[in-house]
């Protein structure tokens, strides 16, 4: 059973997963955030975070959004001559605006685009591909209109997220539509959704002994700790996982304190690491971090986590 990091928008850049790596040791797969396509060119902020150099010796997935072929083409084209070998599509995410313009699981409702996508992937020899993947838009069983189209792609697995787009993340895991689509799928498939703590990703490997991994996202940004604890078979204590956290928040800390000007830039980079860490932290701490105009109030409230 593998672990794979998901892709988080403003969290999983390459930098995150180096500093991660390093202080827990790797994920089996790290996803990059996904990279689009704005005003007919491949948006270079997104390229610029995920460069082959920074993720060396990872196994790093970039992963597309897109529309139409032209935005997948450019997207798949400026991938290869990053170096990259694996590209993965992005048929999930749930994001209002995406869906709205036909990107995310918008894909899941147009299977000529994806039969499109098919046809032009031997254009690509350098690059293997994956899919990302919800059940459907507003119905778990949508994804029957594309499960051929997806069983006739050679992909590399297929990651599910058993919920549909309208669902966001939360609500009902829709199990027994994801047990029929595993069922169909011809492809190694990845689990996704819900996992927070090691004993959720001992539940699924029990339960689905075939699976090739799972995929945590949140979790794993609440309790980056996740898939160290597991490889251990134990649940780490508090001042663990404390100790460890703080480590990769100095690591990260100071690679952009080097790289950026002024305590703005900093600060709106560097406050996004707590997002989903108030439970971990407390919830003072977390406070006075969000609260912080400053660079010296942001290290004082860093500093009060104990």
């Amino acid at each position: 059973m593998k672990f794979f990091a998901a892709p988080m928008q403003g969290h999983t850049e390459g930098i995150f997963c180096r500093f991660h790596s390093d202080t827990y040791g790797p994920a089996d797969f790290y996803s990059t955030p996904f990279i689009r396509v704005e005003k007919g060119e491949v948006r270079r902020r997104d390229l610029r975070v995920n460069d082959t150099q920074t993720v060396k010796g990872l196994n790093v997935i970039p992963q597309a959004i897109f529309r139409d072929i032209t935005e997948w083409k450019l997207i798949a084209e400026a991938v290869a001559q990053l170096g990259f070998t694996t590209l993965d599509m992005n048929l999930g995410c749930p994001f209002p605006p995406q869906v709205k313009h036909g990107r995310g699981a918008a894909l899941l409702r147009n299977p000529s685009l994806l039969k499109a996508v098919a046809e032009e992937m031997p254009s690509f020899p350098t690059l293997t591909f994956s899919i990302k993947m919800r059940l459907g838009v507003e119905q778990p069983d949508e994804w029957t209109a594309i499960i051929d189209t997806i069983n006739s792609m050679p992909l590399t697995r297929v990651t599910v997220h058993p919920r549909v787009a309208t669902q966001q993340y939360g609500g009902e895991l829709h199990i027994g539509q994801f047990e029929t689509l595993a069922r169909e799928l011809r492809h190694p498939i990845v689990y996704n959704g819900d996992i927070a703590n090691p004993d959720d990703i001992d539940r699924i490997a029990d339960r689905y002994p075939t699976l090739e991994g799972v995929m945590a996202g949140r979790g794993l940004l609440a309790r980056p700790s996740l898939h160290a604890e597991w490889l251990e078979g134990r649940q780490w204590s508090r001042e663990e996982r404390i100790i460890k956290l703080l480590r990769l928040h100095r690591n990260l800390f100071e690679h952009y304190r080097s790289t950026l000007c002024g305590d703005a830039q900093i600060l709106m980079k560097i406050k996004p690491f707590w997002e989903y860490l108030e439970p971990e932290i407390g919830h003072k701490p977390f406070k006075a971090i969000k609260k912080a105009s400053s660079l010296p109030k942001y290290t004082t409230a860093v500093d009060s986590i104990s």
